[in-house]
């Protein structure tokens, strides 16, 4: 069984899939941090040196060995990765488990304020000019974000009641 987390950065994908990795004794699998162990260098450094289109074609091929392993696991997506190269069609064809974890523009802002230095996307913005990013970013995603079987609002549950929800869903 594969179990899929997506959502907005901030969303809480990687906190809340180590739990539940932890909660259901599977193995857990950050996209992103599978991408940089793979090419040996960080996420920024390959957006940065390389370009978005190479990472996306990184981006694609490493979820879809992760996708492909017969182990069962639980995989934290990037926050970008179900909107290209077919990705959601993809993760759709092998798992029925794959859950949104949507916030408000205001819980991601506030959230991702204090992470700005570690998110390359967003380190150069201004606190102000952030929702509107974000809201900006949401609009052009969201489409692919809803295709996911399970959408759960997120910043109304806290972690142990979003796990219990997650393992209550699953097929």
């Amino acid at each position: 069984m594969k179990i899929v987390l997506l959502g907005y950065m901030g969303s809480g994908k990687s906190t809340v899939g180590r739990q539940l990795a932890q909660k259901l004794s599977l193995p857990f699998l950050d996209l992103d941090a599978y991408i940089e162990e793979k090419t040996g260098g960080t996420i920024s450094q390959i957006f940065k040196e390389k370009g978005e289109i190479f990472f996306r074609q990184k981006e694609h091929q490493f979820l879809k060995e992760l996708l492909e392993q017969p182990d069962d696991a639980v995989i934290a997506l990037g926050g970008g990765t179900p909107c290209y190269s077919n990705n959601m069609e993809l993760i759709l064809g092998q798992t029925v488990n794959v859950f949104y974890l949507r916030l408000s523009i205001a819980s991601l802002a506030k959230r991702l304020q204090s992470e700005k230095d570690q998110r390359p996307l967003i380190r150069h913005l201004p606190d102000l000019e952030l929702p509107e990013f974000i809201g900006k970013h949401l609009f052009e995603r969201t489409p692919f974000y809803n295709q996911a079987p399970h959408i759960l609002q997120a910043d109304k549950l806290d972690e142990p009641a979003l796990l219990d929800t997650i393992t209550a869903k699953l097929v």
